[in-house]
């Protein structure tokens, strides 16, 4: 490989932005682009009133509700690297979108905030990065608020998580007495409200200012230098290397929504973050993205990014190699070979056509109905997969028709859009094929109804079943219609793949019981 694109690889650097509901998520991805120059104009979730969105919210629905929904994908260029942020909904009801976007990842920020702690959305996604042994760094937010105790906080962090943590900076004080940060790495400290050549001042060998200054004589300052000297004393100390390993945390504070730290936060992070990571594939290898050919994955498919066009895109993680607009590329899935002629790159929805791309890259491609989430795809004639990705078993169930009988064929199109999206799962019943859908959380029918009726012109008509236990049968030819009843109901899942719906875990194990031959699974 030539040492051109290996450099062009050695740059990337690509990330997913990971918290519970609420903790500055979406807004600190929009003060990010803004350092990038990607966007002039940085708006917040909530800026409904002043009708300026998140650039990374762009489904009407997330514009109404001020939550995001779907993972946006997001490129700029910063201090010689190319930066892709991948920021994921928070809802626990898409927790399944923010899994499968993990796996697109090799490096992780979680976002903290400082009156709340530690939330269990957090405590589930971090779950998801530590199985991955991905490196994550935390930015714990809203400092420009009253919170909880810098030292507390970072005590629950390695109470709660199981991870060490070092502090890169430290506040000096908290909401409305927010002085600025102690910053270690650099050895500074950063004001608050100043602007200009005065907003640093350098730190002396012993720890305090290297020259005199009127912050010395706040008591809040005095707070921060104690907590630094006993971070210096007893805390962890800074290692890259267990860092890239996923098992120390670099911690940063600051404010997202008053753009306090941020910077601070984007150069140290890109200095330490990794490049491209290998990815192993189904049968035990690895492919290094120094390899030539190029390799990648769809992680996500989203139907409708341009209503106008009802278009569809899949979202492909490149693993090796560089990607050559109009080259041809194989599915070995299908198997299939398809010449790619449309491919592009985001700003949420803003897209520009791409020609070329390397490893670490996430491209759109236009899908036709051929991609999977899953797929893997290849520039040359290789016949591998990937590591599949983690597919969720529903819990929650409802029965879907169509409103206007005259209008099925936007129905089911609709649906089988929208499944593809992964976010709901379809079912059928056996001989009257009705349609039922599956999901996570109840958040997701709300979004499916919304889409379907504003995106497909069909309105549905939703009959709640309940929750169920889901299971596959592994010896499909040993199932007897007998088995079925009202609390084991049999359907076929969009594989035709024989499922049966228990009314709760009591029928499943009595079903069990009764059956011993028939042996039932899970998906994750």
């Amino acid at each position: 490989m030539e040492d051109q694109l290996k450099q062009e690889i050695a740059s990337r650097r690509t990330f997913a932005i990971i918290s519970h509901p609420d903790a500055g998520k979406t807004t600190m991805t929009e003060k990010l682009l803004f350092f990038g120059g990607a966007i002039r104009d940085a708006g917040t979730v909530k800026g409904k009133k002043s009708g300026k969105f998140a650039t990374s919210d762009w489904m009407e629905i997330e514009k109404q509700r001020g939550i995001s929904v779907t993972s946006s994908v997001l490129q700029f260029d910063f201090d010689g690297k190319r930066v892709n942020i991948l920021d994921t909904p928070g809802h626990e009801d898409f927790s399944e979108d923010t899994y499968r976007t993990l796996m697109a990842v090799d490096s992780a920020v979680m976002m903290v905030d400082s009156a709340k702690g530690i939330e269990p959305q957090t405590i589930k996604l971090f779950k998801v990065c530590r199985m991955r042994g991905i490196p994550i760094f935390t930015f714990i937010n809203k400092l420009d608020r009253q919170g909880r105790e810098p030292l507390e906080l970072m005590e629950e962090l390695e109470e709660v998580l199981g991870i060490e943590s070092y502090a890169m900076n430290w506040p000096i004080g908290m909401g409305k007495e927010f002085m600025g940060i102690y910053d270690r790495h650099n050895r500074r400290v950063e004001l608050a409200r100043t602007e200009g050549e005065g907003r640093y001042l350098e730190v002396g060998e012993e720890g305090d200012l290297a020259t005199p200054h009127p912050i010395q004589d706040s008591s809040y300052f005095q707070q921060a230098l104690e907590d630094v000297m006993l971070l210096d004393e007893a805390g962890n100390d800074f290692d890259e290397e267990r860092v890239r390993r996923g098992e120390l945390t670099p911690v940063f504070f600051g404010s997202a929504l008053t753009n306090f730290g941020v910077q601070t936060f984007l150069e140290t992070y890109l200095q330490f973050a990794p490049a491209p990571q290998p990815r192993n594939t189904a049968d035990g290898g690895s492919v290094s993205p120094y390899d030539e050919e190029f390799t990648g994955f769809i992680f996500k498919i989203q139907a409708n990014m341009n209503p106008a066009h009802r278009d569809r895109i899949a979202f492909v993680r490149i693993v090796s190699g560089e990607f050559d607009r109009g080259m041809q590329v194989t599915v070995p899935r299908i198997p299939k070979t398809f010449k790619v002629s449309q491919s592009t790159q985001f700003l949420a929805d803003d897209r520009e056509t791409v020609n070329i791309a390397v490893a670490g890259d996430i491209i759109g491609l236009y899908d036709t109905g051929n991609y999977q989430i899953g797929d893997t795809i290849t520039g040359g004639k290789g016949n591998f997969a990937f590591e599949p990705l983690p597919q969720f078993t529903p819990e929650l169930f409802v029965k879907v028709s169509p409103k206007n009988v005259m209008k099925s064929k936007h129905f089911h199109k609709g649906i089988l859009q929208l499944v593809q999206e992964g976010a709901i799962q379809y079912y059928k019943t056996l001989y009257t094929e009705e349609v039922i859908l599956g999901a996570v959380g109840q958040l997701q029918f709300e979004v499916f109804e919304h889409r379907m009726k504003n995106e497909y012109n069909s309105e549905v008509v939703i009959q709640h079943i309940g929750q169920k236990v889901a299971r596959w049968i592994e010896n499909e030819g040993d199932v007897k219609e007998s088995m079925t009843g009202p609390r084991a109901m049999l359907v076929k899942d969009r594989y035709d793949k024989l499922v049966f719906l228990f009314e709760n875990d009591f029928a499943l194990r009595w079903f069990q019981d009764k059956h011993p031959d028939i042996r039932l699974f899970s998906l994750l």
